[in-house]
């Protein structure tokens, strides 16, 4: 038998629930697509949350987020954006890759999108120009396709002698492989490198890519821009290690995780620069009102640790010109 109290505690807990449920539709909803599983890219969550902070949003207080990964299956990409179009989110957010954009722009003309990409949306058809988007699209490039030959320049300083220099790259994101590509192999023809090209889609086939290199012996290697094998870091950096390959990375990342040397862009403020612009979105500002952001902040990080467990003495002269040296 149920005393009074408690009746009367159930029936306001009653009450209450449809009272939340109606408070929480209220709030407006983010939503999410990266091409990689959310243990990835931590401390860029992180980032992108502290830019919604930063313009008046705290997950769960006032917004929710309706995030979906793909868990570096890209053709699952396009369904998760026609999922939260059905959805109806305020924005959409997408990480991850240009395919990843490119999906959510072809999901729809309507909900606003903020998106972070590596190559020029120009070029791959997300906006109309830099300056002025004109469509429900606008976001963050941070500039990792375009770092290429800096990157590739980098490597030939830490290896002066070095003549033949294998590329990693991921064959299932064409269009950044193929932009990578082009630069690499322009910018190697510039300083007399010869590039050797292994392609890797899955765990298995990097290890198989690293049987190859073993076998062939090049001096060295360079890891393409792709989000695959950025998640893929802890495992790229063991077999580096354990070859003794020295290796240039797109992002700092690769270097805090154990790695030798990265050029790139502050990724983690490229993704808070994503949350204030979803923000932003949130309270009324139209994409075509946001210009294209592009990325300014550009970070030498090298791994002395890293360099010596390979046998490996960097010059002074680069050591000098590093961002960050990691003891």
């Amino acid at each position: 038998m149920i005393r009074r109290r408690e009746a009367i505690s159930l029936l306001g807990g009653a009450a209450a629930w449809p009272v939340a449920a109606r408070a929480q539709q209220r709030m407006p909803v983010i939503g999410f697509i990266d091409s990689r599983s959310p243990e990835a890219v931590t401390d860029r969550l992180r980032g992108f949350r502290q830019g919604l902070k930063d313009t008046g949003y705290v997950e769960g207080d006032n917004v929710l987020i309706a995030y979906r990964w793909a868990e570096s299956q890209i053709d699952r990409v396009p369904e998760l954006a026609a999922n939260l179009v059905r959805q109806q989110v305020a924005v959409i957010v997408t990480t991850g890759g240009s395919h990843v954009a490119l999906a959510a722009k072809a999901a729809t003309t309507t909900i606003p999108i903020v998106f972070l990409v590596g190559d020029d949306p120009v070029k791959l058809g997300l906006v109309a120009s830099l300056a002025r988007p004109s469509g429900n699209a606008t976001g963050i490039n941070f500039l990792s396709i375009e770092l290429v030959a800096k990157r590739l320049e980098l490597l030939r300083e830490l290896l002066p002698g070095a003549t033949r220099v294998a590329v990693l790259v991921n064959p299932t994101d064409a269009r950044a492989t193929e932009s990578t590509l082009r630069d690499v192999e322009a910018a190697a023809r510039t300083i007399g490198l010869q590039i050797h090209v292994l392609n890797a889609s899955t765990s298995r086939e990097i290890d198989a890519a690293f049987a190859k290199m073993v076998r062939e012996r090049p001096e060295a290697l360079f890891v393409g821009t792709d989000a695959f094998l950025s998640s893929r870091r802890v495992q790229l950096i063991l077999l580096t290690t354990r070859h003794a390959i020295p290796t240039a990375y797109t992002q700092r990342e690769f270097p805090v995780a154990g790695g030798l040397m990265s050029y790139g862009s502050d990724i983690v403020d490229s993704w808070r620069q994503a949350g204030i612009y979803a923000a932003r979105i949130l309270k009324g500002t139209k994409p075509s009102d946001l210009p294209v952001m592009q990325a300014t902040k550009f970070e030498l990080v090298i791994n002395l640790p890293a360099a010596r467990a390979i046998g490996l003495e960097v010059p002074p002269t680069l050591l000098a010109r590093a961002d960050e040296v990691i003891e």
